[in-house]
């Protein structure tokens, strides 16, 4: 069996080794779910590259464990977008994570509209906790990360050391364009959120998110009114 690369057994001599051994997102994609097995999981956010990669994943695996963070403060396009793709993909182990507090509770304890004052705070609340919790479940996670989204994303491998969550990130898309995202999607006619065709490239919470204008970096609209471009998930 090919040795399993974990948090805990970490070699960097190895990682580069498959960071220049695994040709393309497909080799990717097969050799983590060859060596993961179940002990993967990919955290879908459910943006263009989320829908690109629930298809090329559920060609290795149809069963494989799908995660939405569900933040309770999505667009509504968003949640239409996971019914059409639960429909279009039964098979898949698509599970909808929610918060330890309610929205209801969330206000009670830090006050109305926290993503308002603190968007940091909010985010862990509703998303970085949820998915350390599912993490602990598993040794690797894949995620869509592509190098061109932003400046913060430039130097994403393939095979990713993650010190925030301790686990090891698998992005098989670092070398895919924008372009090359929106013509798998038209090419295999799959289901997108139709907020990307309004100017969302990227879409996150309907509070923190705006469209961008022309010319402008996909992670432009999140968080506009704060020196915030990331909700924690994705280290630098």
């Amino acid at each position: 069996m090919e040795k399993k690369l974990t948090y805990e057994n970490w070699d960097d001599q190895f990682q580069d080794q498959l960071n220049h051994e695994l040709k393309d997102f497909m080799d990717v994609i097969k050799w983590a779910y060859s060596v993961y097995e179940d002990k993967i999981v990919y955290s879908c956010s459910f943006g263009a590259e989320g829908i690109v990669l629930i298809d090329l994943i559920s060609k290795v695996n149809p069963h494989a464990n799908i995660v939405f963070l569900d933040t309770d403060l999505h667009f509504t396009e968003t949640y239409t977008l996971i019914e059409k793709v639960k429909q279009k993909y039964p098979k898949l182990d698509l599970n909808i994570v929610k918060p330890s507090l309610t929205l209801d509770e969330q206000t009670k304890q830090f006050g109305e509209s926290l993503w308002e004052r603190n968007p940091n705070l909010c985010c862990s609340i509703r998303k970085i906790q949820p998915l350390e919790n599912e993490l602990s479940k598993v040794d690797a996670w894949i995620s869509g990360l592509r190098r061109e989204q932003s400046i913060t994303r430039k130097n994403t491998e393939y095979i990713n050391k993650d010190e925030r969550f301790k686990r090891v990130k698998i992005c098989p898309l670092i070398h895919w364009s924008w372009e090359d995202v929106w013509d798998y999607i038209k090419l295999n006619d799959l289901p997108y959120n139709e907020l990307h065709d309004q100017n969302y490239p990227s879409i996150g919470c309907e509070m923190c998110t705006l469209p961008v204008r022309n010319g402008d970096d996909s992670r432009a609209g999140r968080w506009v009114n704060f020196e915030k471009k990331e909700c924690g998930l994705h280290q630098a």
